[in-house]
């Protein structure tokens, strides 16, 4: 083991050999079907043209974010729980640390894009400015930029990054009490954290609000209706997203807040690694997610991994005839 490795607030191994090797167990089981969905959301976007809409340019992004998160997150977190201590030096934590945090942070902002999105195709606060691919590029590069910015400036001396939890995973010094640490460890809850989420809570209040008066107007026609059900399949989607979201990252975002402003707490190592764990697992939430309830995703990424299988296929053409039927009754 790495002796030097092991987490500041403690100084043996806080686990047994057994609580390790569960540890790794229960990543595994999310970190291997994150790789697998999230590949799938790629692939299958690069295949199809007919995928390449503003809103799949978001989950795409947001694909790639939660791939990388497992990759370097999920993958190091397996390996390094199954050996019992992090075995990668300082420098491998600095730069896992890193690389979690990009994709992490990458990822809470597409999640925002996506509110956002949603928020100016149903409620259009610019009138009939629509959200196009431009617009999705836009706000993906930014994306990218804003988790590059805020993650930076540890390799540079303001801030570390360090083992956390139980010592097989680095991020974000949160327990290191020095005011030129703790300065960066507020400027990033706040940009990182705080600004995502109020995006996200007013776009979804702005959506609940808009919605019923839209579909009553969408429901005037058999056609509109029918627009109406997609709108609302697709606000499902957004508010388990944003569900899936709160429930991942605010514990982890709310302990690090707890241990900032509260430097003399003792916290458990194992209670410390349940948050951290607990918003690695969002990498397998939002493919499974966006799979399920984007129809386009579904009629091409779930034949990709059964091999040809198409389970919903009836399911779908049984609505198409639905609607066939209610346009021939219906009065002209």
């Amino acid at each position: 083991e790495c002796s030097s490795c092991l987490s500041p607030f403690y100084n043996q191994a806080p686990l047994s050999r057994t609580g390790y090797v569960f540890l790794a167990i229960v990543m595994a089981l999310f970190t291997g079907p994150a790789i697998l969905l999230n590949s799938t959301v790629i692939i299958v976007t690069l295949m199809h043209k007919k995928l390449r809409q503003p809103l799949n340019y978001a989950l795409v992004n947001m694909a790639v974010a939660d791939l990388g998160t497992a990759m370097t997150g999920g993958v190091l977190s397996v390996i390094n729980n199954a050996e019992g201590s992090f075995s990668l030096g300082r420098t491998g934590c600095v730069m896992e640390g890193f690389a979690v945090s990009l994709f992490g942070i990458t990822s809470l902002c597409t999640v925002a894009l996506i509110a956002l999105e949603r928020m100016f195709v149903v409620c259009k606060p610019l009138g009939q400015i629509s959200f196009q691919k431009k617009h999705a590029v836009g706000g993906i590069t930014l994306s990218w930029f804003w988790s590059l910015t805020w993650n930076l400036p540890p390799l540079f001396g303001w801030g570390r990054y360090e083992l956390e939890g139980v010592g097989t995973s680095c991020a974000p010094d949160w327990h290191n009490t020095d005011p030129h640490n703790v300065s960066y460890i507020l400027a990033y809850f706040a940009v990182c954290f705080a600004v995502p989420f109020a995006i996200i809570v007013a776009s979804y209040a702005k959506l609940m609000w808009t919605l019923p008066s839209a579909v009553k107007a969408w429901m005037a026609c058999v056609e509109g209706g029918a627009v109406a059900k997609g709108e609302m399949k697709v606000a499902s989607m957004v508010v388990l997203m944003v569900l899936t979201f709160l429930i991942s990252w605010m514990p982890y975002a709310s302990l690090a807040m707890f241990v900032v402003s509260n430097p003399d707490v003792k916290i458990n190592p194992l209670v410390g690694t349940v948050p951290v764990y607990l918003a690695k697992s969002s990498t397998v939430y939002n493919p499974i997610i966006y799979i399920y309830l984007n129809k386009q995703f579904r009629k091409y990424a779930v034949p990709f991994l059964l091999c040809g299988r198409e389970p919903w296929v009836d399911e779908e053409e049984s609505e198409a005839v639905t609607v066939v039927e209610a346009a021939r009754v219906s009065p002209s």
